[in-house]
């Protein structure tokens, strides 16, 4: 394709994601005709994990990231624990549910006020807001400068979510308390009372500032709910179980085909991943429990390190917005604006959640379930990342890792075409979309942005030899 742009790298997103775009003008509207999003790192994290004692894996799964390093570790654990065959305490329940959510609401204030906001509003002239473009910015002076302290506030209430995390998690990233059968941290009545007291703060932000903040942005850039749509499709892995038994959970899995309120139920069988236009070995779409981590660059047609995983072979959207509307919380559009609602909203009902697990809390209560470590098993986690679906395969022979897949929501996402040619979520919601100045295609990061990427978690170091 001929590139009219390239962000090389999109900046303000985990990871490196290089997105080109082609620009033409059709029916009078100068507009994007062609992209392609290419994941630039190769890290295999899967080949790591072979050979390896299976009770590793969570440790070293939530180094895939260090903005969403629970739901890896919650992923991890929830293989381990199907595959062990060991059931959880309600304590461990709660309190994996209380280190996630806060990790969740954490991701969701980074998002917005770190990662989107700049997208928007005129921020100080001095670096690093100097090399700025002179773009399309509507908020009044009062706005844009109640946003600006917003934001500030945001970078101490992302700490104080992370000292959520921490409390109970032991640290962040990487809090080492998640462990099949259970959880290593107590619920001591002093850890208790300090969650709740961090919780009260970052809830009241969430109510007074982030939502408002939202509405405004929505009032003020009406468009972009038209805007960004992609495929249409929708998916959710579900998570947060609400009893022991995980019969009920906070949101629910399904699918939502063509942005439709009936919710169809999910099919984990019905997964494969395409890598035709990946730069791994050729091979035809396979269910991830067979799946592997083969790379091979330089190799034809490819452009990204990204696989394209698929659901019943077509590529559909991951995410909060995804969350919420199969859990019918939010079922208004599938748009820019629509992605940052849902996020918001998102994160009120996790916080509200979080006050209810933290009052369940018994600090007499178990924590763990002795198990033995079986020496074969095929088991996998289903869970939600702050970004979306997440899923964890696992294999055990002889009492040792012989297979470990992962698919993170940005490969759902950010993936490039599959085995028939069909781009990703990304890549269809950026067709169509009417660019202003093609130098300058500040729309282009609004809607990357509105998807939230982490290409670290996408990307199974590569080595450049000469």
């Amino acid at each position: 394709m001929k590139i009219t742009a390239a962000f090389d790298p999109v900046t303000r997103i985990e990871g490196h994601l290089n997105i080109e775009i082609a620009v033409d003008t059709v029916n009078g509207v100068q507009q994007v005709v062609e992209a392609r999003a290419i994941g630039g790192l190769f890290r295999g994290f899967e080949k790591l994990l072979i050979g390896r004692d299976p009770r590793d894996a969570q440790h070293i799964t939530e180094r895939i990231c260090g903005v969403c390093p629970v739901a890896h570790g919650m992923a991890s654990v929830r293989a381990l624990d199907a595959a062990f065959g060991v059931t959880i305490p309600t304590n461990a329940r709660l309190l994996r549910n209380l280190v996630n959510g806060s990790n969740f609401v954490e991701s969701h204030l980074l998002h917005f006020y770190l990662l989107c906001l700049a997208d928007y509003i005129e921020g100080p002239a001095k670096s690093p807001w100097q090399a700025d473009w002179p773009i399309d910015r509507r908020f009044t002076t009062a706005q844009n400068d109640q946003l600006m302290q917003h934001y500030l506030q945001a970078l101490t209430l992302r700490r104080k979510a992370d000292q959520m995390t921490a409390v109970f998690g032991g640290k962040i990233p990487h809090p080492p308390t998640f462990v099949p059968g259970g959880f290593t941290a107590t619920p001591r009545t002093e850890r208790i009372n300090e969650f709740k007291s961090l919780l009260a703060e970052v809830t009241d932000f969430i109510t007074s500032c982030y939502l408002p903040d939202v509405q405004l942005l929505i009032e003020t850039y009406p468009e972009y709910a038209a805007l960004g749509q992609g495929p249409g499709h929708l998916m959710a892995f579900g998570a947060f179980d609400l009893d022991d038994a995980g019969d009920s959970r906070l949101f629910n899995g399904g699918v939502a085909w063509n942005a439709s309120s009936d919710i169809e139920s999910l099919a984990d069988d019905a997964i494969s991943e395409h890598v035709r236009y990946a730069w791994f070995r050729d091979a035809e779409p396979v269910h991830p429990a067979q799946g592997r981590t083969e790379p091979q660059n330089p190799k034809g047609q490819a452009y990204t390190w990204l696989k394209a995983p698929r659901y019943q072979n077509k590529p559909i959207e991951v995410g909060p917005l995804a969350r919420m509307w199969i859990s019918g919380r939010y079922q208004a559009g599938i748009s820019v604006l629509d992605r940052h609602l849902a996020r918001a909203l998102e994160a009120e009902t996790l916080a509200v959640a979080m006050s209810e697990w933290v009052d369940q809390l018994d600090p007499a209560g178990a924590v763990y379930t002795e198990h033995d470590l079986p020496q074969t098993a095929q088991s996998q986690g289903l869970t939600e990342a702050p970004r979306g679906a997440l899923g964890h395969w696992l294999n055990i022979n002889e009492g040792k890792i012989a297979r470990y897949q992962v698919i993170s929501p940005t490969t759902w996402n950010v993936s490039g075409r599959d085995q028939y040619g069909v781009p990703g979520p990304l890549e269809q919601a950026l067709l169509g979309l009417p660019v202003e100045n093609a130098d300058q295609p500040i729309e282009v990061m609004r809607v990357i942005h509105s998807y939230d990427p982490c290409l670290d978690c996408a990307t199974h170091v590569t080595r450049v030899r000469a």
